[in-house]
């Protein structure tokens, strides 16, 4: 039998306060700034003010001449390096273009902020000094910003490359064209998923000291691992020579799953100078250089039948990838593709993706990558498509749910979802709200000139992920597979150290896999640290990311810890005269089942492992320790309800989110505190990406949201109490059952926040709008829906925003809108 069956779980299922937390909010944790190293010099990179042009000279005569500056280097100094900056993904049968990225350019500059050259100072300010003495001239050249516009090839981002289209990848099921031509009903959308940045608490900040031959980097990574392959590969040193170490990275969201320019200059410096070379990243920097998220134009169509079943789904994904390729860059949208029929059952679907390049910085992974978009078309359409039905939303939904006893279920695409409930959700989310007394309230307070609406999203995603054979080299095309290792070792006095491949940064980790490991060795999780984030510690790991954690790494520690209980159970079977299947382990120690009197605790156990050879079985190996490599069989595949209540002030446009009510679906909770805060986490920055936050270009190029002055984030005002609530249906995928959770919140919430304000905007006249929904576009929909607008009244689509009302809508050149209000 089982650990999973025999052991009482003591500790999984509890709501645990987070190990990790009194060193974060007391001011005792270890960020990359606050390390100082012997004879530490300090980087600054001079960056371009242009988005586009050639590099006709680099004078830095008076920058290596300013006192405390040890060196000025250019991309024409960095010839020894032996490979750019890598792109992970190459999909088989799918021709790439992929312009190279180097970590300073070499010859012209493709966006703002492009690194022309690095400073090496003595201290921070002689090195932001000296990048100010840097002369560089360019040869300014055409410019181009909005996505669609640049798949016609007038202005390219890179001439030697000839196009700026990178690649086009499709996948389907069944006969969509055939569908759509016998559909009763089909309605066509263009939707736009706007640039947001990641905008982490921290900064990005890297030390890197070469000495003796070795390497050893401290960086605010999620993935140290990675960071350690590429980092030799591109230095031409051995992996073993290589440490890479990420203390507190301070948020990441995505934002830090990367392998940075910086990280690789700060390494080849202290290469070539001798001494330990840092640098922290600002936030205009970090507004400007960190990769981007979202920044899709989706062209979709949906054909049903009169009484609502959806017969076919087709979307057109034009991806603006920047002027280079990130680490995962072109295979964001082929991600939310993977889920692209949801929750339903739809026999015929087809997604068609176009990656383009532009002046912008590079688009890569953010909270959700490619998911939360993907279910924005979607949950929007659906919406769409009832109202041009003249039917409930919720009943088009459930009409078209996957039903539980079709789990596991085989989309179109080939994917297998493994399980789910998807009404039961729902069921529970309405029976929170009360939609009666909502429509009566809302109702009552239309009298009063506010419009309150509501609005729903029924979403499924793909994520733990990792299964080697499907995301590899022959599979979906990833440089490398994704599994993940865990090395539980308990020491002589019974402590426990779990060394884990994953590399959180907020999620938990500590207190989570402590709780697992714990139920499976019968101690306490006090007694269980778990170390991440050192390459020199533990075996190989791929980091964290893709709400990945626990269904891998956590999985990996549970078999590790599995493992190691059935060894225990040897050693205290021997000790007892006892056979080893009449042990029990809980409470504390392995027992006699029948017996908890009789029994050995772990530190009893431990002692005969390390110290007393005799009180082992024969032959038994001495020592107590078992490292694993996890790799699935499959993803996972979470799900839930979200409810959105949002008001609309009639005068001024402003919305305010009144109430959230989510359920989900993430199988047996570990700790329900920690899926929770990954819950509240996910739909704060939804609520940001759907009513405040967006990154902007303006036609030159320039970035006009390059600080939180421009760039609106949401406050602790602007987000409501979040109602939470959870059904459990776990998945066979992996012996806890479980699956991610990081990033739902992320991934439910834009499309029912949208979906709310057209609600409550739709008996205006006001029935289609793309995000974000600031003051300014919602009451300028609302003048033109009542006649008083400049704009043309209406279109197929409901309301046709004239361009001063759409503002930055699309992915071309715009300006601000005024923020949060």
């Amino acid at each position: 039998m089982s650990i999973i069956e025999e052991a009482p779980l003591k500790h999984v299922g509890r709501s645990l306060r987070r190990k990790e937390d009194p060193r974060l909010i007391t001011g005792s944790a270890t960020y990359v700034d606050d390390l100082s190293l012997h004879g530490m010099l300090h980087a600054a990179i001079v960056r371009s003010p242009e988005a586009h042009a050639r590099i006709v000279s680099i004078d830095t005569e008076a920058a290596r001449a300013h006192p405390g500056v040890r060196a000025v280097y250019t991309g024409e100094d960095l010839a020894d390096l032996l490979a750019p900056l890598p792109m992970a993904w190459a999909p088989p049968g799918v021709d790439m273009t992929a312009p190279e990225r180097w970590p300073l350019a070499r010859g012209k500059v493709s966006h703002v902020g492009d690194g022309v050259a690095m400073v090496v100072a003595e201290d921070k300010y002689a090195a932001a000094d000296a990048v100010q003495l840097v002369q560089v001239e360019y040869e300014a050249l055409p410019v181009v910003v909005d996505v669609e516009e640049a798949l016609t090839d007038a202005t390219l981002v890179h001439e030697s490359l000839g196009t700026n289209k990178t690649h086009e990848w499709s996948m389907g099921g069944g006969d969509v064209e055939r569908a759509l031509a016998d559909a009763d009903v089909v309605i066509e959308r263009r939707i736009v998923n706007h640039r947001t940045a990641g905008a982490a608490i921290e900064t990005r900040g890297v030390i890197a000291e070469y000495r003796a031959g070795q390497l050893t980097v401290w960086s605010s990574t999620q993935v140290p691992h990675l960071v350690r392959l590429f980092f030799a590969v591109q230095m031409g040193i051995s992996e073993d020579k290589v440490r890479v170490i990420a203390p507190e990275v301070g948020g990441g969201f995505g934002s830090k799953l990367q392998v940075c320019a910086e990280e690789t200059l700060c390494a080849w410096a202290s290469k070539h100078l001798g001494h330990p070379v840092k640098w922290i990243e600002t936030r205009s920097e970090n507004m400007a250089v960190s990769h981007h998220g979202r920044d899709q134009v989706d062209h979709v169509r949906m054909g049903a039948t009169k009484d609502g079943r959806i017969t076919a789904f087709h979307a057109k994904i034009i991806q603006d990838c920047g002027a280079y390729f990130g680490l995962l860059t072109p295979m964001i949208p082929e991600l939310g593709a993977f889920v692209m029929t949801g929750c339903y059952a739809i026999e015929n679907v087809r997604t068609d993706i176009v990656g383009v390049l532009t002046n912008k910085f590079f688009t890569d992974a953010i909270r959700g990558a490619g998911r939360p978009e993907m279910t924005h078309m979607l949950e929007v359409t659906i919406d769409q498509l009832a109202a041009e039905l003249e039917m409930d939303p919720i009943e088009l939904r459930r009409k078209n749910f996957i039903s539980a006893d079709q789990f596991p279920y085989e989309t179109p695409y080939g994917i297998t979802y493994d399980s789910g409930n998807y009404a039961g959700t729902l069921d529970r989310a309405l029976e929170m709200l009360d939609m009666d007394a909502f429509r009566a309230e809302q109702a009552e307070l239309a009298s009063q000139g506010i419009l309150r609406g509501v609005g729903f999203s029924t979403y499924t995603e793909i994520c733990g992920l990792a299964p080697s054979r499907a995301v590899g080299p022959k599979g979906f095309g990833l440089g490398i597979g994704l599994y993940e290792s865990a090395l539980v070792r308990v020491h002589p006095t019974g402590s426990v150290t779990v060394f884990t491949g994953a590399s959180p940064h907020g999620q938990g980790h500590e207190t989570g896999f402590a709780q697992i490991v714990a139920d499976r060795l019968g101690c306490d999780p006090q007694v269980v640290e778990v170390i991440h984030g050192d390459t020199a510690t533990g075996p190989m790991g791929l980091g964290t990311y893709g709400s990945r954690s626990l269904s891998i790494g956590g999985v990996a520690a549970a078999h590790a810890a599995e493992k190691l209980a059935e060894k225990c159970k040897a050693i205290v079977a021997f000790n007892l005269e006892a056979a080893v299947e009449d042990i029990d382990v809980g409470s504390g120690k392995f027992s006699l089942a029948g017996d908890p009197d009789k029994g050995m605790t772990l530190a009893e156990i431990a002692g005969c492992a390390y110290i007393d050879a005799t009180a082992m079985p024969e032959g038994m190996e001495l020592g107590l320790e078992q490292t694993l490599i996890y790799d699935p069989s499959n993803f996972v595949f979470p799900f839930g309800a979200h409810v959105c209540v949002v008001d609309v002030d009639a005068v001024t446009g402003k919305v305010d989110v009144v109430r959230w009510i989510a359920v989900d679906d993430c199988g047996p909770a570990i700790n329900p505190m920690l899926i929770d805060g990954q819950i509240h986490g996910g739909v704060a920055h939804g609520i940001g990406q759907a009513l405040y936050e967006q990154v902007v270009y303006d036609e030159r190029g320039q970035l006009v949201t390059g600080t939180f002055m421009d760039y609106a984030l949401p406050t602790a005002e602007e987000i409501p109490g979040i109602e939470t609530d959870r059904t459990e249906t776990p998945s066979p995928s992996n012996s806890l059952g479980v699956k991610g959770i990081g990033e739902a919140g992320t991934i439910a919430a834009t499309p029912a926040i949208v979906n709310a304000v057209i609600d409550a905007l739709r008996h205006e006249g006001v029935t289609y709008l793309d995000m974000p929904l600031t003051p300014m576009r919602v009451w300028q929909a609302l003048q033109e829906a009542r006649g008083r607008g400049d704009g043309p009244r209406s279109t197929e689509q409901g309301v046709a925003l004239s361009p001063e009302a759409q503002g930055s809508a699309g992915s071309g050149p715009t300006t601000p809108e005024g923020g949060a209000a």
